[in-house]
């Protein structure tokens, strides 16, 4: 039986970020995840200033030899319409385009934690004030990182049906010499349906094209999807000779039908959470700082893991996101001809388009960055002594898989 601090059962960034910072704190850290890495994510992939600086990532090693794609501005419009995109420009990089078969590599072997790749969590019972994960590990933590079908998020109760999703579906495929994409690569570009209920993207990091369609519900995608891309192609924005096999995935937003975020002696952090951004439906931001957050209250916790032990961290989620309620959202309470006049107006404005769809919903910029001091051994919320109680015996960091 291999004993340890915590397990967290996926790899991802909630995952790996969480397991960072635990490792720093002194803990023995074991990540599985059912996939091989490096894998393919869907994703459209970019991150912010804010997480960068939250991960401590070293701009200049990252970008050796990986795709890391500087963007200072976006062009937007609507799907279907002639009018003319709005273009918005930034004096500086807003955020930089990433490959997640890249990211999720990286962060997963910098977290120093010992991981087991291509492990599924086949068994999971509790055996007192510890758990016991594939009758083979031992801890009396663990962390839920496995996305949207977290098997740990099921076993909080989550992950049922009648959650209300969103889907999405898209492809990323290499650009040879020969195909002329006029897509700029540090300007994505954004295009949103006319009852504001899905948007589609086509984005060009470095050498490859990132392209797809997220919509809340999944009704209809695959028409809706279909229908982005002859929009792109018929407006000159993406060759026919562009394309690939289209991947699908699902997410919750935050606040439409929160998952309990803990339980005794286990958390729930990223996607299998339902942390995405409600208007963007990004991610990765709300999936790293979940992690870090996570990995605090544990330090924190003086080695007691009982839910209310834990239930700091969902005030602390609470704090940094909003308040968690399954009432519907504003923009579904609207009728649609209100929804599609006002969403004209905003995406036809410059100023509308940068200050509130650019900057609030996708950037965030009126948020801080998550300082990473928050997690380190000796912050208030993490000192030595209370790091001690979930620190064990160190493991050796494991610098690749």
């Amino acid at each position: 039986m291999r004993r340890c601090d915590a397990v967290v059962v996926g790899g991802g960034p909630a995952g790996s970020s969480c397991a960072w910072a635990l490792r720093r704190g002194g803990a023995d850290v074991v990540v599985i995840d059912r996939a091989p890495f490096p894998r393919d994510k869907v994703c459209a992939g970019w991150i912010t200033p804010a997480v960068a600086a939250a991960l401590e990532l070293d701009a200049d090693d990252y970008r050796r030899g990986r795709t890391f794609q500087p963007i200072t501005g976006f062009r937007t419009g609507r799907i279907g319409n002639d009018e003319k995109d709005v273009e918005t420009r930034y004096p500086r990089p807003v955020s930089f385009g990433i490959r997640r078969c890249e990211f999720d590599h990286y962060l997963l072997c910098r977290s120093g934690a010992e991981v087991r790749p291509g492990t599924a969590l086949t068994g999971l019972r509790r055996e007192g004030e510890r758990w016991i994960v594939n009758d083979e590990i031992e801890a009396p933590i663990v962390v839920g990182a496995g996305g949207h079908f977290c098997p740990v998020a099921r076993h909080l109760g989550g992950g049922g049906g009648g959650e209300p999703i969103v889907a999405a579906q898209e492809f990323e495929v290499p650009l040879d010499a020969a195909q002329d994409c006029p897509v700029r690569p540090e300007v994505p570009e954004l295009y949103f349906a006319r009852d504001l209920k899905g948007y589609g993207w086509c984005f060009r990091k470095q050498g490859v094209v990132n392209v797809g369609y997220g919509r809340f519900g999944s009704e209809r995608l695959s028409a809706h999807v279909a229908g982005f891309l002859d929009f792109l192609r018929a407006r000159g924005r993406l060759p026919a000779s562009v394309t690939g096999r289209l991947k699908g995935h699902a997410y919750l937003i935050y606040g439409t039908a929160p998952r309990p975020l803990v339980g005794d002696g286990v958390l729930l952090v990223g996607d299998a959470a339902g942390l995405a951004y409600a208007q963007s439906g990004e991610g990765i931001r709300p999936a790293v700082e979940s992690g870090l957050l996570a990995a605090g209250v544990l330090l924190g916790a003086r080695g007691r893991y009982r839910y209310e032990d834990l239930a700091p961290y969902r005030r602390q989620i609470e704090a940094r996101f909003g308040r968690r309620d399954a009432k519907p959202g504003l923009a579904r309470l609207i009728p649609s001809r209100v929804l599609e006049a006002l969403g004209a107006s905003v995406l036809g404005s410059s100023w509308l388009t940068r200050r509130i769809v650019l900057d609030r919903w996708f950037l965030h910029a009126h948020q801080p960055a998550l300082s990473p001091a928050l997690h380190l051994p000796g912050s208030p919320q993490s000192s030595p002594s209370t790091a001690k109680g979930l620190a064990g015996t160190k493991s050796a960091i494991r610098p690749s898989l």
